[in-house]
């Protein structure tokens, strides 16, 4: 399996896109977020991967900058099934309340010849707190990740072989997630800024977390491989290299600071 990073940003970002990204197997793409806008579009374009071939996608919550590009897949679907051109039927996973917040910006922002097919070919399809799902041969158990914000969950896919992936969102890691959390395999985790500039981005007053909080916990957690995502983009010419050098102070497993369009290989 891979992961193709379409984008790497906070929600404020111009150097960089939002944070969201494609899982791909040899049974097809799952695509997590879509960030803010249309550049979705884009983004997929230059990973060379076919928005027709994307049937499965995870929101996480339902800030704008991981929802509105979720509109616009939406949009494109239900287009291309109309013009013969997608094969098949989507799901669209996400806690209840998002579903029902997704369902009403369809029918706020599509034309009815779009949101005729929500619920016929393009499924809305909510997931609980600890639900396990199979998803293109693979297990994935969602998880409420305990937000002060806006509701928010996160998943632990079994990557198969007694390994496993594990996402937090874009929020600090609350200690509900342990059991999913600990001895992963691949830590998903953002990490706002460098603990060295928490003065200039306030990472705490936005409830997010610094390179240094990211790598203790990755350590004290016993994860192997750490990516860090969601970050400012004041640095992005030196972003590897500042994140890295912080890190590794910290955590002794393998560091990756994507950029966008980064793939990895899990």
């Amino acid at each position: 399996m891979k992961l193709t990073i379409l984008g790497t940003g906070n929600a404020l970002v111009t150097e960089c896109y939002n944070t969201c990204y494609v899982l791909t197997g040899e049974e097809g793409h799952l695509l997590v977020d879509g960030g803010g806008g249309s550049e979705i579009l884009a983004r997929l374009k230059r990973a060379g991967i076919d928005v027709n071939e994307i049937h499965h996608i995870f929101v996480t919550h339902k800030h704008i900058d991981h929802v509105m590009g979720i509109i616009w897949m939406m949009r494109v679907i239900c287009q291309n099934m109309n013009a013969g051109k997608y094969q098949g039927e989507a799901y669209i996973y996400a806690h209840q309340e998002l579903t029902e917040m997704l369902l009403t910006l369809a029918e706020m922002l599509l034309n009815k010849k779009e949101t005729k097919l929500i619920g016929d070919r393009v499924h809305l399809v909510p997931v609980a707190d600890g639900e396990r799902k199979i998803i293109l041969g693979h297990n994935y158990t969602f998880f409420d990740i305990g937000s002060t914000k806006a509701k928010q969950f996160g998943y632990m896919l079994d990557l198969g072989d007694g390994r496993k992936l594990t996402c937090c969102g874009d929020e600090p890691y609350n200690d509900r997630e342990e059991k999913y959390a600990a001895d992963s395999d691949w830590l998903l985790h953002e990490a706002f800024c460098l603990d060295g500039q928490a003065d200039i981005f306030h990472p705490y007053e936005k409830h997010h977390s610094t390179v240094k909080d990211a790598c203790e916990l990755a350590e004290r957690l016993h994860v192997k491989n750490l990516l860090l995502y969601h970050t400012e983009d004041k640095n992005i010419d030196r972003r590897q290299e500042l994140y890295r050098a912080e890190g590794e102070q910290y955590f002794t497993g393998k560091l990756y600071i994507p950029e966008d369009m980064d793939v990895i290989e899990l």
